[in-house]
């Protein structure tokens, strides 16, 4: 792990206190892979919490939920040779979940482009 790195322990041998080694040496050094993580779980925990919702298990009505919106406008897929728009309506809220998906993924990368010090020319 990170504590165990050269410039942890060179910072200890030059008399530097814990509280010191931690926030200059340790977190500048674990914020990249804590970010990525927490982008991971964010879009883990809205999936799952949509998906839970869709096989009725999640978020009961009446509080409206994108999981519980995609299974109770599911049957108006086999309507799709009829009413276009029909078939359309269960696919907004499942757009909706994979936009926010690729947003939260899109922000946490450009967040750590920027504080990982490369620079674009």
């Amino acid at each position: 792990g990170v504590v165990v790195m050269d410039y942890v322990e060179v910072a200890r041998l030059r008399g530097e206190g814990l509280g010191w080694v931690m926030r200059r040496e340790i977190l500048p050094n674990i914020m990249p892979p804590l970010i990525a993580e927490f982008g991971l779980r964010f879009c883990f925990v809205f999936l799952t919490i949509a998906a839970l919702s869709f096989l009725g298990l999640g978020i009961q009505p009446p509080t409206a939920d994108w999981g519980s919106m995609v299974r109770e406008n599911a049957n108006l897929i086999q309507f799709a040779a009829y009413d276009i728009k029909a078939a359309l309506t269960p696919l907004l809220p499942a757009t909706t979940i994979a936009l926010l998906t690729i947003a939260v993924n899109f922000i946490v990368d450009w967040f750590l482009h920027q504080t990982s010090g490369i620079k674009d020319e």
